[in-house]
């Protein structure tokens, strides 16, 4: 006799299966532990850390970091992922700092050299790209961050130009952020080569930096 079940149900369009979505946030978990292994590895090996090195850091296999991260350039790619929402919301921070628009940048200067300073090795990794990244890549990660920050301090800049009635201001704005964003980041380089004993700290190298904008952006005179 042949038993007849309940007619499977069609899956339904745009609804999707309950155990995709538990695979799904079990494997973006995975991930982020991976990449936080990873960022703790580089912190104790330094930025020319191997993926054994990750590996063993996280408690698996180099097999289990290409699943979830891809390869080498893949893993540099989620790690600057990670450092990029960092350093986005410590800037989203500073930049809600009084109404100032010297204060309001200088808190995102020090903030950005104070990652720096606290955490050499994961800046000295996402600045040195692996061989399948290029600068001339326009998806560079390194390039889309400091476009997002230019862009913050392009809004800033831009919207103390227009307050002061400076007729300028859309073309100037953009391009000062770039420009700041230019200098803080050699002046970070300039600090991680110097030895230990001679380098500035964060609070003096905004202070340098923050000193060179001032007389511009006190200038009220288009």
């Amino acid at each position: 006799m042949t038993t007849v079940g309940h007619p499977r149900r069609a899956p339904v369009p745009g609804v999707r299966d309950g155990r995709d979505v538990r695979w799904e946030a079990h494997r973006t978990e995975r991930r982020r532990q991976l990449v936080e292994a990873a960022l703790r590895a580089v912190r104790t090996h330094g930025a020319g850390v191997g993926m054994d090195e990750i590996a063993t850091e996280a408690g698996t296999s180099k097999t289990v970091l290409y699943r979830h991260l891809g390869d080498r350039a893949g893993l540099y790619r989620a790690v600057v992922e990670a450092v990029d929402g960092r350093i986005l919301a410590d800037l989203a921070q500073a930049r809600a700092t009084g109404d100032d628009v010297v204060e309001r940048i200088a808190a995102m200067v020090r903030s950005y050299l104070r990652l720096v300073e606290q955490d050499p090795e994961i800046y000295r990794f996402v600045m040195t790209r692996p061989l399948e990244t290029t600068e001339v890549d326009p998806a560079d990660p390194v390039h889309q961050l400091t476009d997002r920050i230019a862009e913050q301090l392009g809004a800033i800049l831009r919207e103390h130009l227009e307050t002061v009635g400076h007729p300028d201001a859309a073309t100037l704005a953009p391009l000062w952020g770039h420009m700041v964003v230019g200098m803080v980041r050699s002046a970070s380089e300039h600090r991680l080569t110097r030895p230990v004993e001679d380098a500035q700290d964060a609070e003096t190298l905004a202070r340098a930096v923050v000193a060179l904008l001032r007389p511009a952006l006190t200038d009220t005179h288009p």
